[in-house]
């Protein structure tokens, strides 16, 4: 009989014993008693590691290898910025090492996924974020849906509160020979908080740069041709409007041609009663604007000067396009950008508790920040390594 036991740090303990049932009951006791007191020394050097880690000021990843939740017990309460992961999806292929994403059945692997998740919540600041990317699998041709079930547990049992359901369209799939479904090329990306108020989020990190207004003939015109000749116009026509009404249209339109003149503001859109329809509803039971609409005769849409937030919708070309062969699954650094810029603030820690090859970790660094990954393979933490440090 042979005892595999993985656990923290670089160590990986196998204990071979012939014969057991002869040695007795005592033998066996003694030696799970000396296998469970290895387990605890390693994995409390794994937690100086990590407190040490945190303590320093190096960017460069700190890998740890072993089981996630048995490292993850390890880590100090409240001490990672942001999580970012993508665990290995379920009946899809083993990995080096094993883990998760074998089960028998796919509540086994949600159970053993979210008891994770559990231990992510006590190591997650108030402040942080935890992003994660799961993809579907089916079973006897029944798509399980195993991204919402898990999400799903996580805020009805754990606490969590999800903010984004993200799709990473991945713009073209692997092959895919079925001849009564459609093919799949999306997969889930969630961003969970621990308190709807208080995490950390610099939305203005990650906008798109804006085009800028420019001064035609005279007149200021927005960074996509808006200007206000078309509006003054319907504002003198319609008849939808008091005078008194106009006025003041005509007034505030000149207000937010002047914000646009100062680049205070890149664009806009006015919407007047009797010219242009309410943008989602016109009841004033339910749309604050429908209300504006009804009371003052005109609102206006302004856009960010500083350029549009990402959508949730994100057109990403898959890991495997660029050549990588060591893994079979690595997603690409462009899925980890935008959560790692928006919810890790600087000099903060990223975690990822399957990094495989270590793709966030590389994205962690180069953007400053330190980070810490979990494999159970230390082929996988042995490339990670290397990666980060320019030799691939």
């Amino acid at each position: 009989m042979t005892y595999h036991l993985a656990v923290g740090g670089s160590c990986t303990f196998h204990v071979s014993v012939d014969n057991i049932q002869v040695l007795g009951a005592d033998f066996k006791i003694i030696l799970m008693q000396n296998v469970l007191q290895l387990k605890k020394t390693v994995l409390s050097s794994t937690s100086q590691d990590v407190k040490s880690y945190l303590d320093g000021t190096t960017a460069s990843p700190l890998f740890i290898q072993g089981d996630a939740l048995e490292v993850l017990h390890s880590f100090p309460s409240e001490s990672i910025d942001c999580c970012m992961t993508s665990p290995p999806y379920w009946g899809k292929r083993q990995y080096l090492g094993g883990g998760i994403g074998m089960e028998a059945d796919y509540r086994g692997y949600i159970n053993s996924l979210c008891e994770i998740c559990s231990q992510l919540f006590r190591v997650l600041k108030k402040s942080g974020s935890f992003w994660l990317n799961i993809g579907d699998s089916y079973f006897k041709k029944n798509l399980v849906g195993i991204p919402w079930r898990v999400a799903l547990e996580l805020t009805d049992r754990q606490g969590w509160v999800l903010r984004n359901e993200v799709v990473w369209n991945k713009i073209k799939g692997g092959p895919d020979n079925a001849r009564d479904k459609l093919g799949n090329v999306h997969e889930k990306i969630f961003h969970f908080v621990k308190s709807a108020t208080g995490y950390y989020y610099d939305v203005d990190a990650i906008r798109a740069t804006p085009q800028k207004a420019k001064i035609v003939n005279g007149s200021v015109v927005s960074a996509t041709g808006v200007h206000g000749v078309r509006y003054r116009r319907q504002i003198e026509l319609t008849t939808a409007l008091s005078e008194n009404e106009k006025s003041a249209a005509q007034t505030a339109l000149e207000g937010v041609l002047n914000q646009v003149r100062e680049g205070k503001l890149a664009d806009f859109r006015m919407v007047i009663r009797g010219q242009q329809r309410t943008t989602h509803s016109d009841s004033t039971n339910v749309s604050g604007r429908a209300k504006e609409l009804f009371d003052k005769g005109f609102y206006f849409l302004k856009y960010h000067p500083n350029g549009s937030k990402p959508r949730d919708v994100w057109d990403i070309l898959p890991e495997d396009t660029q050549k990588r062969e060591f893994h079979y699954a690595p997603f690409p650094a462009d899925l980890c950008k935008t959560p790692i810029v928006a919810t890790c603030p600087e000099n903060g820690v990223v975690l990822d508790p399957f990094a495989g090859t270590g793709t966030a970790m590389l994205v962690a660094k180069n953007l400053g920040r330190k980070s810490i990954g979990i494999d159970i393979c230390q082929e996988y933490l042995d490339f990670a390594s290397q990666r980060c440090a320019g030799l691939f």
